[in-house]
């Protein structure tokens, strides 16, 4: 059963920096597309990047690029969210999600493991 643990939320300035980790485990995930997700109050959950983990191929929604960065470390079988020059409106819950298929989605329902999501909060 794979699973998926996040870390490093917390509460930045807008223009600060955090990096979030996805520590997964489980299963062998060289097949798999990894994503980030979140979820501000009030709105749907969205697709913020993903890494297809045998190719390290990277995708991202347009609001984060050039700001966020997301990698993964085979060894630790961990996914990374380098996330820069924050804004508030970055603020939400982010949610690492595995997708047990190796092509790339932005679809929640393709993604089968979820973890239990990390607060981010942007302050201007």
């Amino acid at each position: 059963q794979v699973q998926l643990v996040e870390s490093g939320g917390g509460l930045v300035q807008a223009g600060g920096s955090l990096r979030l980790s996805c520590e997964a485990s489980g299963r062998t995930f060289s097949g798999y597309f990894m994503g980030w997700f979140r979820q501000a109050p009030g709105k749907e959950r969205e697709f913020v990047a993903g890494i297809k983990w045998s190719s390290g191929s990277t995708y991202y929604t347009d609001s984060v690029k050039g700001r966020f960065t997301i990698s993964r470390d085979n060894a630790k079988n961990t996914v990374y969210l380098q996330m820069d020059s924050l804004k508030p409106e970055d603020t939400a819950v982010y949610y690492c999600a595995a997708a047990s298929r190796p092509y790339f989605t932005t679809t929640p329902r393709d993604f089968g493991s979820w973890g239990q999501g990390t607060q981010v909060t942007v302050s201007s």
